[in-house]
């Protein structure tokens, strides 16, 4: 059987944090609630030393590229519903 791996992308804007610590606070929660409740494993990979921006990256492991697909289109969703930040981009990659 053939493992498939996903990768999800985010960018995010987080207009209302004033700090590093303001920033992190959101990150950590969404990281903390998507990693809970899809078991994927995820990070923040981009502009850490600005207050505002962020690019998060979730990945997922499955047997079927359909389900890799749906858990990080349901990460993605989770991300969107965040009212304290925006998505400004986002990809999904198969591997």
């Amino acid at each position: 059987m053939k493992p498939y791996v996903g990768l999800l992308v985010l960018d995010l804007l987080i207009p209302e944090a004033l700090t590093l610590k303001d920033k992190r606070q959101v990150v950590r929660s969404v990281l903390d609630r998507t990693a809970a409740r899809y078991n994927v494993s995820s990070a923040e990979i981009d502009h850490l030393d600005n207050h505002t921006l962020a690019t998060l990256a979730f990945a997922c492991v499955a047997n079927e590229p359909r389900r890799v697909h749906e858990v990080l289109s349901m990460v993605r969703e989770v991300v969107e519903s965040e009212t304290r930040l925006e998505v400004t981009d986002a990809k999904i990659e198969m591997y």
